[in-house]
């Protein structure tokens, strides 16, 4: 940047651009690069719609009384969410680490706390994107929401910081080979065990465990709100906010950047 002088010549102005400007800088080059992301789109976008198509127009699994759209809409949201939050993040965040850009953007005039909330900015993006695209083909399913919003965006919002929390406690752990591996095999494991597209009532007597899961939480919660026009679920909400705070203060304490 450079500054006129009375003499009509120009002189810089050297220093570091302001916080919130790098920041937003930052998370708008997060979030191209994670939309570029072949990978990450078929986690993101590909599979939840996949899914929601699917499972919604045959019947491949028992969701009880009601239509099956009104079941898995509230999950695939929540999948959308731990895709996005979790999987995606860990996997791109484990390998910016092992290339050594998080060592150099650490050391950039943008602190850490503004990177990982440049992140995170780009995480909500990418998830408005996913909530706007699922619901609109939910609702062309026949998909019929009920419940209040507010409860919903509190919902999305915990559930999104217990993913993140994991996901970079998960990338600034282990090698960026492992990340992949275990993210992508937590992601199936809770797929299949989190209440998405199986009611956890058919797990027997691993319910109530399977239940403290926080993709069961998440998907319990907007399911109880979306399908059934429950108030605030509390309790799902509890659950959520535990995993947020434990994640996010792991993540906090542990987390290595080279």
């Amino acid at each position: 940047m450079t500054t006129a002088t009375d003499t009509g010549t120009f002189a810089p102005r050297p220093g570091a651009a302001p916080l919130p400007r790098m920041i937003a800088a930052q998370a708008a080059l997060e979030t191209r690069m994670l939309l570029r992301n072949g990978e990450q789109l078929l986690l993101t976008v590909v599979i939840p719609t996949l899914i929601l198509v699917l499972f919604s127009s045959a019947d491949i699994v028992d969701t009880g009384s009601g239509r099956s759209v009104d079941f898995l809409a509230p999950g695939v949201l929540a999948l959308a969410v731990m895709s996005t939050a979790f999987t995606g993040q860990a996997i791109a965040t484990g390998f910016e680490r092992r290339y050594g850009v998080l060592k150099r953007l650490a050391s950039s005039p943008l602190p850490r706390w503004g990177l990982m909330t440049a992140k995170t900015a780009s995480v909500l993006v990418t998830e408005i994107l996913q909530v706007i695209l699922l619901t609109v083909i939910a609702l062309a399913l026949g998909w019929s929401p009920h419940g209040n919003p507010l409860a919903v965006l509190l919902l999305l919002f915990l559930g999104t910081a217990a993913f993140s929390g994991l996901g970079l406690l998960m990338a600034g752990t282990l090698k960026a080979e492992a990340t992949l591996a275990a993210a992508n095999l937590v992601f199936l494991l809770l797929l299949v065990g989190g209440g998405v597209i199986v009611p956890l009532d058919k797990f027997g007597g691993a319910q109530s465990a399977l239940g403290l899961l926080p993709i069961s939480a998440l998907s319990d919660g907007l399911r109880d709100v979306l399908q059934h026009g429950a108030g605030t679920p509390w309790g799902d909400l509890g659950i959520l906010a535990v995993w947020a705070v434990l994640g996010l203060a792991a993540a906090g304490r542990f987390f290595r950047w080279e």
